[in-house]
């Protein structure tokens, strides 16, 4: 894609959903890629350009089920995933998103994009309607930010498809989409997990001993006890590791981290939200998370084992059995088996070791700039 007629830029266009934080991460992954290629990009999430009552239905609906009531998410997924688009239900959710969303479409339009990418399937969905009415002449990409594919992610019209990994471009031309248009990209993750940290330095920034084991824990629950109790089981684990909890958002929690960490100044770095995830994760040598498709991406860029827990029902336990099935983690049901499983890794580093060679060899940290390259150039290198 070279200078428009009129002479400026080209014009790339990033739409992603607040349900969940994947999809606004692999935007913004897009986004700043796109730095190192000529052109104006922009990154719209969908959630700031609509009603508030829409907002709080679509976001805060799917986070109460997964949270409250996972088993009827996993039903409502293996619905949604074999309903066809032109059922009744499946028409009249377009609706009310179309309904809903005349602020975006105005402000899609006030830019004027070149080619448009989005990482969630609802703005997929109203960029087809919007190019078959032929309000539309750009390019509109799909990113699918997980290791499987969902019924819904097939949208008609989209020039291109991006995907984790061969399996899942299998999976996409099944669905019907013609398999040119199908990349197996990987998950764009930002390039700051792209380039290499020294670990030295990156203990360094945060006050660790790089000489010594070191453990991200991001998030606790469903199953494993809040964040506080997993990290006093952890820390009460005889062997030579040092532990970084990060609390978020949450402050009541970090608060109760900070007075743990008190009584270990020397083995814990409580941290609340933070925007270095990156150096984080640069500094350590086992990551325990959740599976969601962006974190696991980021783990695999730089080449982090993890152990991974509390799968969402759906889109992370499909995410679960990728990384179970290529070795690169392993899989905590419960607090004790989480503690089971530190302890055979700080005891065993050659398995440790093992699982990181893997998740260094899974990788695929370049995955936002061979996306910007198919959207921007067809595929042509830089």
């Amino acid at each position: 894609m070279n200078v428009t007629a009129n002479g400026r830029k080209p014009r790339l266009l990033m739409l992603s959903v607040s349900a969940g934080a994947g999809h606004v991460r692999a935007a913004e992954a897009l986004r700043v890629a796109s730095q190192s290629f000529d052109v104006e990009a922009l990154h719209l999430d969908v959630m700031d350009h609509v009603p508030a009552a829409f907002r709080k239905l679509y976001t805060d609906v799917y986070l109460t089920l997964v949270e409250h009531s996972p088993a009827t998410w996993a039903m409502l997924y293996r619905i949604m995933d074999k309903t066809p688009p032109n059922a009744p239900l499946a028409r009249l959710r377009r609706a009310i998103e179309r309904l809903s969303t005349v602020k975006l479409r105005k402000a899609i339009a006030a830019f004027a994009p070149d080619a448009v990418v989005c990482t969630h399937f609802l703005p997929a969905e109203l960029l087809m309607r919007e190019r078959r009415r032929e309000r539309l002449a750009a390019p509109v990409h799909v990113v699918v930010t997980d290791f499987d594919l969902h019924g819904m992610w097939v949208v008609p019209d989209m020039a291109g498809y991006f995907v984790a990994n061969d399996e899942v471009a299998f999976r996409t031309a099944a669905r019907g989409v013609v398999a040119s248009r199908i990349h197996a990209t990987g998950i764009p993750v930002v390039p700051a997990f792209a380039n290499a940290h020294d670990r030295a330095a990156c203990a360094a920034e945060f006050g660790l001993d790089p000489d010594r084991k070191t453990i991200l824990l991001m998030g606790g629950g469903a199953g494993l006890g809040g964040l506080d109790d997993v990290t006093a089981r952890l820390l009460a684990i005889d062997a030579d590791f040092q532990l970084i909890a990060l609390a978020g958002r949450n402050v009541r929690m970090l608060e109760r981290l900070q007075a743990i960490a008190a009584q270990h100044t020397r083995r814990l770095v409580a941290m609340g939200f933070t925007d270095r995830v990156e150096r984080l994760m640069g500094a350590s040598d086992l990551v325990i998370t959740k599976p969601g498709g962006l974190t696991t991406s980021e783990c695999l860029a730089l080449g982090r084992p993890m152990i991974v827990h509390a799968p969402i029902p759906g889109q992370e336990e499909r995410n679960c059995d990728f990384l179970l099935e290529n070795g690169v983690a392993l899989k905590a049901v419960d607090a004790t088996a989480l503690e089971w499983r530190v302890r055979e890794l700080m005891s065993k580093p050659g398995l440790l070791a093992a699982l990181a060679d893997r998740s260094r060899a899974l990788g695929r940290p370049q995955a936002a700039r061979d996306v910007l390259r198919v959207v921007l150039y067809g595929g042509d290198t830089l």
